[in-house]
């Protein structure tokens, strides 16, 4: 299972990408490519919460097959967000940082 040392170690290591100050009491960290947020990660929950952009065929994809994938509330209609509950790998969950990174260009 990935961990959330894992999404932050390797959002942070993507070119253009820093993380938005939150306010403290706010418990989730935002990573973005210039000025655009592609992940919205909340911090010390179990499962962890990630909020992805994601291309529209692949979410319903996703969505359809894995019940811990559902619609972003952070990101609306053009994100998803994964509980990592184990029914995705680590390394599909990696990809899909990839895949939000790569649509969100930078502004």
């Amino acid at each position: 299972m990935v961990s959330e040392d894992d999404i932050v170690k390797y959002a942070l290591a993507l070119d253009d990408v820093h993380e938005k100050e939150v306010a403290p009491d706010e418990k989730r960290r935002i990573f973005c490519r210039g000025e655009r947020i592609f992940c919205v990660m909340s911090v010390g929950v179990s499962p962890m919460h990630l909020d992805l952009r994601c291309d529209a065929k692949l979410a319903r994809a996703l969505q359809e097959r894995y019940e811990s994938v559902m619609q972003s509330r952070v990101l609306g209609r053009g994100g998803i967000e994964i509980l990592c509950t184990g029914q995705l790998e680590g390394d599909e969950v990696i990809d899909l940082v990839r895949h939000s990174y790569e649509i969100s260009t930078a502004e």
